[in-house]
Order: structure tokens, then C-alpha cells, then sequence
């Protein structure tokens, strides 16, 4: 894991931002197995005992450009996680940035945090060079799905049989362009996102 760069500010009274970082396990365990809408949604089951040793150690595959990846935690006043996100700058080329985890606990969902978190996070990225932001929404999970829909993102093609905690999902990868990007000029760059015949979107 490469260096990060500086952290947003939070956007909600009440929490504070910090870099996860490896001896988080015990905190991020915590908040995962408080909150098992999340993996229920992707793997079909509650988190696994070492789920959060996986996020915060895991590495992307190999020969995929990328130049810092980060976990940010957002606190509350006890020092639990309210949120959490995972997010890779400049994934493949500079410019793309990719948010592999965004968890934002069960309790305070319907009530704009999560749009507040997010929200935040994409001027940062874009202050920090992001000219588009892509992501993975696993097909069928819908609360997810309307989520990201309304943030801006675009679907860009379906990836099948991606193994998440042992079950085989289809992924919605979906991208946002900003700054005045298009689509079109991502796919341009990312080939790998480009749409196959059958991809509805």
C-alpha cells in the first residue's frame, strides 16, 4: 500500500476522518459485524471473522497501475466507525479513481449521511486529480444500485462470475465522469469497461 493522499474533512457533525490502517482489524471487525446488511447484499452471509484483516491487507492484482490506496474511517465520539470507505487513485491511468468498499452503518441510513460522505469524497478525489470515479454494485442489490444511480454514475458493462465471501455475483461496474468528462472518453482509456454484447444497461 502505497502513500495516501491528505484526508477530506468530515461532512457530519459528530464524526472525525482517520486512515485505517493495519491495526485497525479490531475496530473495523467490529463495525462489519454490526453492520451485516452489507455482506448479506454481496456474499449472502454476515462478515467472516476476517473480513476486516482482508480489507485493510489485501492487495489489487497484479500489474494494475494504481498510486495510493486508502481506507478511511469516519468516528464517532467513542471511537466506533460510523462509515467506512476504501478508495484507489489513479486505477489503471491517472485521473481514474476506483471505490472498492463504501459502508455507511445500517442506522443512519435514510437520513443523507450517506450521500453527505459521498459527496464529500468526490471533491476531494476531484481536488486531488480524479476525472472520473468507477466502482463495482453487485446486480440485483438494489438499494445500492438506486444509490449509486442517483450520485451520477453510468453503467458501463457486467462482469459475471465475480467471487465475493464465496458466492458468485454479476457486478454492475459504473463509472461518473467529472470535470466535464464523457463516458466515451473513459471507455477510451479503460478497456476493460467497455460494454459486451448482452451488457443492458
Amino acid at each position: 500500500m502505497t502513500d495516501s493522499p491528505a484526508l477530506p474533512e468530515s461532512p457530519i457533525a459528530g464524526l472525525s476522518i482517520a486512515k485505517l490502517e493495519a491495526d485497525s482489524v479490531a475496530v473495523l471487525q467490529r463495525f462489519f459485524d454490526r453492520n451485516p446488511a452489507y455482506f448479506l447484499s454481496t456474499t449472502g452471509q454476515v462478515a467472516r471473522p476476517t473480513d476486516a484483516y482482508d480489507e485493510l491487507h489485501d492487495e489489487l492484482p497484479a500489474g494494475w497501475a494504481f498510486s495510493a490506496v486508502t481506507l478511511l474511517g469516519y468516528f464517532d465520539a467513542r471511537g466506533e466507525l460510523a462509515a467506512m470507505v476504501n478508495v484507489v487513485s489513479d486505477l489503471f491511468a491517472p485521473g481514474i479513481w476506483h471505490i472498492s468498499t463504501f459502508i455507511v452503518e445500517t442506522s443512519r441510513h435514510g437520513h443523507g449521511d450517506a450521500k453527505a460522505i459521498y459527496t464529500s469524497l468526490e471533491r476531494w478525489a476531484a481536488a486531488r486529480g480524479a476525472h472520473f470515479i468507477r466502482l463495482g454494485v453487485v446486480l440485483g442489490n438494489r438499494r445500492a444500485e438506486r444509490f449509486w444511480e442517483r450520485q451520477g454514475y453510468l453503467q458501463t458493462r457486467l462482469r459475471h462470475g465475480v467471487e465475493l465471501g464465496g458466492r458468485l455475483n454479476t457486478l454492475r461496474v459504473m463509472c461518473k465522469p467529472l470535470s466535464g468528462g464523457t463516458l466515451q472518453a473513459y471507455l477510451r482509456v479503460v478497456e476493460r469497461d467497455r460494454p459486451e454484447p448482452g451488457d443492458a444497461a
